[in-house]
């Protein structure tokens, strides 16, 4: 986990390095090369990991500090091939970080993540969602006060699931099985493909 978050401030810092410069670059080179990245480097000692974090942490902080204001509305594109200005480059790199935290289970988990945002997230992976093919018809109903959103295609939403706004987005995100969560009409909770 730690070399998938170094790879990621890596990638990071090429996109604000291509928003700065104007010279397009990567996020990775591949999806396959970006897979390959991480492998290589997860078997190293945790001393290693850590100051990998670091270096590459650091790296992505100056690139962010270095951006004129001008080079956050630069295009730049991600390895899946969506194109997005540069400013969306650190709150990606939050939601990162943020996920992969829970997924080191050091205590960290999803009701830690803030609520501004698990709202984001949720509007984000609704939407997302929506345009999956085959994707069935459902609202999310936060218990928390989050909000309702809706997923899915054409067809009326039969089905709401309930929890809190952090349970909700850990079942979407794969980092929860949905044992908390609650369904009406009863029955099972419906299938959620990948998100990524």
């Amino acid at each position: 986990m730690l070399t998938h978050l170094a790879r990621n401030a890596e990638g990071s810092t090429r996109l604000l390095t291509w928003a700065r410069t104007g010279m397009p670059s990567y996020e990775y080179e591949s999806a396959d090369a970006r897979a390959a990245e991480i492998e290589a480097g997860a078997g190293r000692p945790a001393k290693v990991l850590i100051a990998d974090v670091r270096r590459t942490v650091g790296a992505l902080e100056e690139a962010a500090t270095g951006m004129p204001p001008q080079a956050w509305r630069r295009l730049i594109r991600y390895t899946g091939g969506q194109e997005h200005p540069a400013d969306v480059v650190l709150p990606s790199r939050l939601a990162e970080v943020l996920i992969h935290h829970v997924d080191l289970d050091l205590g960290f988990t999803p009701e830690d993540w803030p609520r501004p945002f698990v709202a984001d997230m949720l509007t984000l992976l609704a939407s997302s969602l929506s345009r999956r093919e085959g994707m069935a018809a459902m609202r999310l109903a936060s218990r928390d006060g989050g909000g309702i959103y809706a997923v899915g295609g054409a067809g009326s939403a039969d089905i709401t699931v309930t929890g809190s706004g952090p349970e909700l987005l850990a079942w979407l995100l794969g980092r929860s099985d949905g044992r908390g969560l609650g369904r009406e009409p009863d029955g099972p909770l419906p299938t959620v493909p990948a998100i990524y």
